[in-house]
């Protein structure tokens, strides 16, 4: 009897300081370990990314956006079904939306 073909785990990728994210795969906690993260997921899709934009003192998620631009700027853009921005900070959110955006990748504001 043949088994039934497994669907292969989706890749959710989460970046955030605080909160737990239950549907994370991964989850980095600060934005050196996020773009470690990234990096690690180079040449793989990830269906979901969450990124929050204060990750504690003074750490933000500015290197990871940097990181995502300079790939997409390089014409090896991260492959990613969606980015989700979930950080209580309005203005720093909007600043990663804008960003993203402009290059190309899906992205848009969300509730963690």
């Amino acid at each position: 009897m043949k088994e039934a073909p497994v669907a292969p785990m989706a890749v959710i990728l989460g970046i955030d300081d605080l909160r737990p994210l239950p549907r994370a795969t991964r989850i980095a906690r600060t934005s050196r370990e996020g773009v470690q993260l990234l990096e690690e997921h180079r040449d793989s899709f990830i269906d979901e990314l969450w990124l929050d934009h204060d990750l504690g003192g003074e750490d933000t998620i500015m290197p990871v956006v940097t990181l995502m631009e300079e790939a997409a700027f390089n014409g090896r853009p991260f492959q990613i079904g969606a980015v989700f921005v979930h950080s209580a900070n309005p203005i720093g959110a909007e600043t990663v939306v804008r960003s993203l955006a402009r290059w190309g990748y899906r992205v848009r504001r969300a509730t963690a």
